[in-house]
């Protein structure tokens, strides 16, 4: 039998036969490959601020917005419509056509002439991001019973730490051989100023993975206690379900929007150590793409890990508790590294940070499915990913431009990423008992023989 044969899936419903473990675990790989593609896709952009401010004149706060809104709007407002597809429609079409999209909206972000063009690609970038996530949760959702979803669903999300990692790494080399000029002649496109090439050069390749995606084999979908076929409803009753808990579902975007809030502040890390250090945007990329390599993978699977074990135990909470483990850890250092007197201690500190944020992220969206039914999945997926992204993606790096700009000053980038984590972190701090009780609340009531 081949191991990546769809058709080994079985029926849904009480003797639920799964898929074989060497598919589940192909389609895992896979996926996480794209989501690191998108990854590399979404990061590129942040390692070039400076020379794309120069190129184009652009102010603090136009750089936020293109790191922040221009991006998170629109993956928020497709995610709705990709989060329905993905209950209803074969989900890995849906992933074929967004990663189309995306990787050639990255390499047309090189080509363009202007602030408006840039957002309006930008814009693309994250409408065509916004199919994957959703049906990538349904997927491995159908593919691993609930007490072994912790370790596929960390592995994916570990693709945050690699695509990064790899952004960077890839930027810093691209941008080392396109500085050994002032322009790079492209054939048919002309001269070319070095981020120009570096967007050019991560954006195309996303293409060549298209096919892989486009003949998966899809695994039958599940249902569970709550639910009595596998079909999927309409966003109007998904509202309804979530407007019958709010609390549950709320702690959880709460929590885990305030880590991306955190994680994406670094989109103005290789800005900050220019201005404060005097580091280039090679010498930023090299340090931060190793520690993003190391660190992160290894966070996020012990976060996975640590999830499951938990779980095993008997904690109704555990993928929540992981990601507040990591709270703390990121608010301190994320209030610290950018006051060091030294690059070095800085990027101690950036390190510790971040793999507090790898930590956590690992367990956002299990925390999630662990208390949504199964035929509401993708949608629940996408509204989660639609609060996230508003919160952590849409407001930081935004925030951080609009304070530098109305209040530090363009050479005290410091002080603005410094005070992102205080003015966000505190409430989350004093609100942490309420979350976790009404956690538990919900996942008592889902998985209720009762329910």
């Amino acid at each position: 039998m081949s191991l990546i044969d769809g058709n080994t899936c079985g029926q849904a419903g009480p003797d639920r036969r799964w898929p074989s473990p060497g598919y589940s675990w192909y389609m895992v790989v896979l996926l996480t490959i794209v989501y690191i593609f998108s990854f590399i896709d979404r990061f590129i952009l942040g390692l070039l601020i400076q020379p794309i401010q120069a190129d184009l004149g652009l102010t603090d706060t136009q750089i936020g917005l293109l790191l922040g809104p221009a991006f998170a709007i629109f993956y928020v407002l497709m995610g709705l419509p990709f989060g329905w597809l993905a209950d209803r429609k074969r989900r890995t079409f849906i992933v074929a056509a967004g990663l189309a999209i995306w990787s050639a909206a990255t390499a047309v972000s090189g080509l363009v002439r202007s602030f408006l063009g840039l957002f309006i690609a930008r814009m693309s970038v994250g409408v065509g991001e916004a199919s994957l996530s959703p049906c990538a949760m349904s997927l491995m959702a159908d593919c691993f019973p609930k007490e072994k979803r912790g370790k596929p669903i960390a592995f994916y999300s570990m693709a945050i730490s690699l695509g990064a990692g790899i952004a960077a790494l890839t930027g810093a080399a691209v941008i080392a051989w396109a500085t050994q000029s002032d322009y790079v002649t492209i054939p048919g496109l002309g001269d070319l100023a070095p981020w120009r090439v570096s967007l050019l050069v991560v954006g195309l390749p996303g293409l060549l993975l298209v096919p892989f995606v486009l003949f998966l084999r899809e695994p039958e979908r599940t249902v569970d206690t709550v639910t009595s076929n596998a079909q999927g409803i309409g966003y109007r009753a998904v509202f309804s379900y979530i407007r019958g808990r709010p609390a549950g579902f709320f702690g959880v975007v709460w929590v885990f929007g305030y880590v991306i809030l955190i994680g994406f502040s670094s989109s103005w890390g290789a800005a900050a150590f220019a201005r404060t250090w005097g580091w280039s945007p090679v010498q930023y990329g090299q340090a931060i793409g190793i520690l993003f390599i190391v660190l992160g993978p290894l966070a996020v699977n012990l976060g996975g890990w640590m999830s499951d074990r938990l779980l095993q135990k008997g904690h109704t909470a555990a993928p929540l508790l992981v990601g507040l483990y990591g709270v703390p850890v990121m608010t301190v250092a994320g209030i610290v590294w950018p006051l060091m007197p030294s690059a070095g201690l800085g990027l101690v500190f950036l390190g510790a940070m971040l793999a507090a944020v790898a930590l956590s992220t690992a367990t956002g969206v299990t925390a999630l499915l662990n208390i949504i039914p199964s035929n509401v999945r993708g949608q629940s997926v996408a509204i989660y990913y639609m609060a996230t992204a508003l919160l952590g993606q849409g407001l930081g790096p935004l925030c951080v431009g609009l304070m530098n700009d109305h209040v530090f000053g363009y050479d005290n980038l410091r002080y603005s990423m410094a005070s992102l984590p205080v003015i966000f972190g505190i409430p989350l701090f004093l609100a942490v008992p309420w979350i976790l009780k009404n956690y538990r609340q919900s996942f008592e009531k889902l998985n209720s023989p009762q329910s």
